[in-house]
């Protein structure tokens, strides 16, 4: 009898499903350390992409007065002004998902360093 041939990609191995189902062919699920990381990246760049929008909107806010104030209701005013509509959507909806996605505390200290013993209070001999 032949062994069965797998498609490219698809894992044989045979894994715990939430439910405690066992499924063939599908992925583990990764270390809960991982995610964690995962998530901790995709908030720093949230928060990136808001200032970003932030300094976007500056820009389209300068530019909408400037040619409101040139040579206004002309196409290049409406422009701008559509342009900041945009990126004010954009830095609404980061800032929306950045509150949406806070950090939950872990209870642990933030840095990664290796813990301090406390000094023995007893003094010792010295050789």
């Amino acid at each position: 009898m032949k062994a069965a041939k797998w498609p490219a990609g698809l894992s044989t191995k045979i894994c715990a499903t939430p439910m405690g189902h066992r499924a063939l062919g599908t992925r583990c699920r990764m270390a809960p350390k991982t995610e964690r990381i995962q998530f901790l990246r995709a908030v720093r760049q949230l928060r990136r992409v808001r200032s970003f929008y932030a300094a976007a909107i500056l820009l389209w806010t300068g530019t909408a007065a400037w040619t409101g104030w040139q040579a206004p209701g002309s196409r290049q005013m409406w422009v701008s002004v559509l342009l900041l509509a945009v990126f004010t959507v954009l830095l609404v909806t980061a800032s929306l998902a950045l509150r949406r996605l806070a950090v939950p505390a872990t209870g642990r200290p933030v840095h990664h360093a290796a813990p301090h013993k406390l000094l023995s209070t007893r003094p010792h001999a010295h050789a």
